[in-house]
């Protein structure tokens, strides 16, 4: 039997599924706050994957893909550990906001400090109660407000361990990002965690693609750990990822109103026309032109725009390879898959 772990001072056995509040600093107004935890074990030993949601209080998807994966039947088969935190950063959750009270960027403190601000201080929970009880980490991200992103995984893919993760989670698009000061990412990296970032929709917003595919890449994950069993179906195999090494952001040329002439995942060539910018009277139109080939990750959705704004995020890449029919299958894939039959899909 596996060893009892310890969160929160809360001994968790194996075996056993328990909701926990761990407590953080109150309001001004003394109102206490928690970030709430559900941690599930199975009897049998294995590894332990954190899963984590809103580090950005403003970055919805995650907290329903969490959901959707505590209602998972399969977690009956469980081997190991599943920790879940669907609202990292409660305050800015509350706020609707990306940031803490002070200001600060959670995901630009980590490892944080005990004694240090409040964001910090944040930070060092999350590390000692939740990274520091886990083998394996996967954080939940969407874009910022009126940018969306396709479903996506950046991950340090020069290490093996975590390259064979973001190849199992089973999206159509895997970019090699570096670590970042102060970033989950990093702080997970040095303690030895293998951890993958999943990006996905927009800000605010609830996107059911992006929400069904981020809860089929986590069970894919965890058959790959072999916390869960592998999937009966047997069928074609998975299609293989595109794997990026870098990625540019296509900036308007002038200001204006924009029109957008690609959707996202679609495969565009260098000097390709992507959107328009025009004046309010339509006496001008500036041409907006990829600057390299690749695949459209990113963009912005709203037609307002000054000079210099980032309008189209490109995962670089030279050769189109069926990239389109790719990311085609994938969307139709991740439409039929929901991981419960009782769960209605958000429209």
């Amino acid at each position: 039997m596996p060893q009892a772990i310890t969160i929160g001072g809360q001994e968790i056995a194996a075996g056993s599924r328990v909701m926990l509040e761990l407590p953080l600093p109150h309001l001004y107004t003394h109102t206490p706050m928690t970030m709430p935890v559900q941690v599930v074990r199975g009897r049998k030993d294995g590894p332990s994957l954190f899963v984590s949601a809103a580090i950005h209080g403003d970055e919805l998807n995650g907290i329903e893909i969490i959901r959707r994966l505590l209602k998972y039947g399969g977690l009956r088969r469980l081997k190991g550990t599943l920790i879940t935190i669907p609202i990292v950063n409660v305050y800015g959750v509350i706020h609707h906001s990306r940031y803490l009270p002070d200001r600060r960027d959670l995901n630009r403190a980590f490892p944080g400090s005990e004694r240090g601000s409040m964001t910090g201080r944040l930070a060092d929970i999350f590390m000692r109660e939740i990274v520091g009880n886990a083998t394996h980490g996967i954080d939940l991200h969407t874009g910022a407000i009126n940018r969306v992103n396709l479903p996506q995984i950046r991950a340090n893919l020069d290490d093996r361990e975590t390259a064979r993760l973001a190849h199992a989670f089973g999206v159509p698009v895997v970019m090699n990002a570096n670590l970042r000061d102060g970033s989950l990412r990093q702080a997970a990296d040095e303690l030895g965690i293998p951890m993958l970032l999943y990006e996905a929709g927009e800000a605010l917003r609830f996107d059911e693609l992006s929400i069904r595919a981020g809860l089929k890449g986590i069970i894919n994950v965890m058959r790959e750990l072999g916390m869960l069993p592998s999937s009966r179906r047997r069928g074609t195999p998975r299609p293989e990822p595109f794997f990026a090494r870098s990625s540019t952001w296509v900036r308007a040329p002038s200001s204006g109103i924009f029109r957008t002439l690609c959707a996202l995942g679609n495969w565009v060539k260098k000097g390709e026309v992507m959107g328009m910018i025009s004046d309010p009277l339509g006496d001008s139109d500036v041409e907006v032109r990829a600057g390299c080939s690749g695949i459209l990750v990113g963009r912005t959705n709203i037609p307002l725009v000054h000079e210099g704004e980032a309008l189209f995020h490109i995962a670089r890449y030279e050769d189109e390879q069926g990239m389109a029919e790719r990311v085609e299958s994938f969307q139709e894939e991740g439409l039929e898959f929901s991981g419960s039959d009782l769960e209605p899909p958000i429209v």
